[in-house]
């Protein structure tokens, strides 16, 4: 029986709402899901290996496939440019692989655009009180860094909307359970099972 094509899941939310951790555990628990790799031109790190951490390309070969539409979505940060090859997740998507995106709200909207069959799940913090704990814990911002990470958080939660599902995180592993089940009625979709269906 020919394989239904894999799901596109794209995760956005708040900074410090627990999107990494959230992922990280969901790659762990399903081992057919490929967390998908981006593109970028910075130099790679110590240890970074070009296909497996980042596709590392010069700007002219980013740029020229800005312009053959190459990627899902694209951004300029601080002069390196990141992007989602469209080739690397198709290709996986078509093996019947669910390919996993970790990724802005701005990005999602962009690949809402070109691959609207995809899986658009919100994580929101169980409060804006415990979100600002979170980002405190880490012990990494400054106060003025703290205000402006929780207005840019009001603004984000606002697109909410825009997604599919929103999945509270109040507790890592209900979170993910909430996501596991998701992919799972994602799946009995009527327009995901025209091959079973034909065949039946």
């Amino acid at each position: 029986m020919k394989m239904g094509k894999g799901l596109l899941l794209v995760i956005s939310g708040p900074s410090g709402a627990g999107k990494g951790t959230i992922c990280k555990e969901l790659l762990e628990r399903d081992q057919n899901i490929n967390l998908s790799i981006s593109a970028t031109t910075r130099s790679p790190r110590v240890g970074e290996v070009d296909k497996v951490n980042y596709f590392f390309l010069d700007r002219d070969k980013f740029q020229e496939m800005i312009i053959e539409k190459e990627f899902l979505e694209y951004a300029e940060v601080y002069g390196n440019y990141y992007g989602t090859p469209k080739e690397y997740v198709l290709q996986k998507l078509d093996e019947g692989k669910d390919v996993l995106l970790e990724i802005d709200i701005q990005g999602a909207l962009d690949v809402k655009d070109i691959y609207p069959n995809g899986v658009f799940i919100f994580i929101m913090p169980p409060s804006m009180e415990e979100l600002k704990n979170r980002i405190e814990k880490r012990g990494t911002e400054t106060k003025e860094a703290m205000i402006r990470r929780l207005e840019s958080a009001y603004r984000e939660i606002e697109y909410v909307f825009k997604y599919d599902y929103a999945v509270l995180n109040d507790e890592v592993n209900l979170a993910v359970d909430k996501i596991e089940s998701i992919i799972k009625a994602e799946k009995c979709k009527v327009n995901r099972q025209q091959n079973i269906i034909e065949r039946i």
